[in-house]
């Protein structure tokens, strides 16, 4: 007997999985609002959305000639605060957003993936190939088809009775399984988001609806954006070292969202003191944040974002360690951190 929508959906979930929902392996609707986004810039400097991989999400079969079906999943890694609350002020604290507390989900989703790979092999041969953010597809959009949820104005994925702290990880499949269908749309004229976010990256798109301008994201310039931040958006960083959960925490359906017990999600570090970051050799930036996603923003980034975090906290506390990273050889930190001194002097 041939696989079941229901029945692979059931392996999801002992798989770890709290979502599943099925999709068509057809080209996505939502490519063109894509490829005018990019065309309009609102990507920035992201060049694995921009360049040659951008036609390739217009169709996955350009992934998996065979798929037939799209398998996506949502996996839930908000956590509760396990720890007690450092006395030190927030100011004097780094944030670092919640998807990178702990291990990087990449590999997390994919060992699952692969887990229920495996399980479905055993019942029946096909096709397969998995992304978890590493392959050119228009994820949020098959995973809205999927049923797993709408997609905010934020542009997060949002599940009504889970929320929108969720990864989301696909299997293209030559199976043909049963498509789910989307939910509606349950933002209505709530703009909490879009009023919340300090650099008002929520911008309109098209009619009625609205779009990000990843230039002017904290998520955009803190992690994918490599070299200097321009100035008249550092001010607006905050303490922010790595990523921002503003958007997601201001949403109401966030206000119940499901937790997580899984231990891999169990934070490696919360909110660090920028002090201590500021001291950082490599080695240990590699050794504390090797396993985490922060290790994508390498310590170059990481540093720069460290030294804009001071600058804007307003604490003479930093001026010591400033100076040291003002005297950095690498251009861009020091850079940043004359930039954090002078805003220091200005208090």
């Amino acid at each position: 007997m041939p696989l079941t929508a229901s029945q692979v959906k059931g392996l999801a979930s002992k798989c770890g999985f709290e979502l599943a929902g099925v999709s068509t392996a057809s080209p996505a609707a939502d490519y063109d609002a894509f490829a005018g986004w990019v065309h309009r810039g609102l990507a920035g400097k992201m060049g694995y959305l921009t360049d040659h991989r951008k036609d390739i999400r217009q169709d996955p079969h350009r992934l998996l000639p065979s798929a037939r079906s799209i398998l996506c999943v949502g996996k839930v890694y908000k956590i509760r605060g396990e720890a007690e609350r450092s006395p030190i002020p927030a100011p004097l604290l780094g944030w670092i957003s919640r998807y990178a507390w702990g291990h990087d989900y990449h590999r997390i989703l994919r060992r699952g993936l692969e887990r229920l790979a495996a399980e479905m092999l055993r019942l029946a041969p096909f096709d397969y190939r998995i992304s978890v953010d590493t392959a050119p597809l228009l994820e949020r959009s098959y995973a809205r088809l999927a049923g797993l949820g709408w997609i905010g104005k934020n542009t997060c994925l949002i599940n009504q009775q889970l929320g929108s702290w969720i990864f989301l990880g696909e299997m293209l499949t030559s199976l043909d399984l049963a498509p789910d269908s989307p939910p509606p749309d349950r933002c209505g004229t709530c703009r909490r988001c879009i009023d919340a976010c300090p650099t008002q990256a929520i911008v309109p798109g098209l009619p009625g609806g609205w779009e990000l301008d990843a230039r002017l994201c904290i998520s955009y310039l803190t992690i994918e954006l490599r070299g200097p931040i321009p100035e008249e958006h550092r001010p607006a960083i905050g303490r922010h070292v790595f990523g921002c959960d503003i958007c997601q925490d201001a949403c109401p359906w966030n206000g119940r969202a499901a937790v997580t017990r899984d231990p891999v999600f169990r934070p490696v570090v919360e909110e660090p003191p920028l002090e201590k970051l500021a001291a950082l050799s490599e080695h240990e930036f590699k050794e504390i944040f090797g396993p985490t996603p922060v290790a994508r923003t390498r310590y170059r980034g990481f540093l720069r974002n460290v030294a804009v975090a001071m600058g804007n906290s307003g604490s003479p506390k930093f001026r010591a360690p400033l100076e040291r990273l003002a005297a950095s050889p690498d251009p861009v930190i020091a850079g940043h951190a004359r930039w954090a001194l002078a805003q220091l002097q200005s208090e």
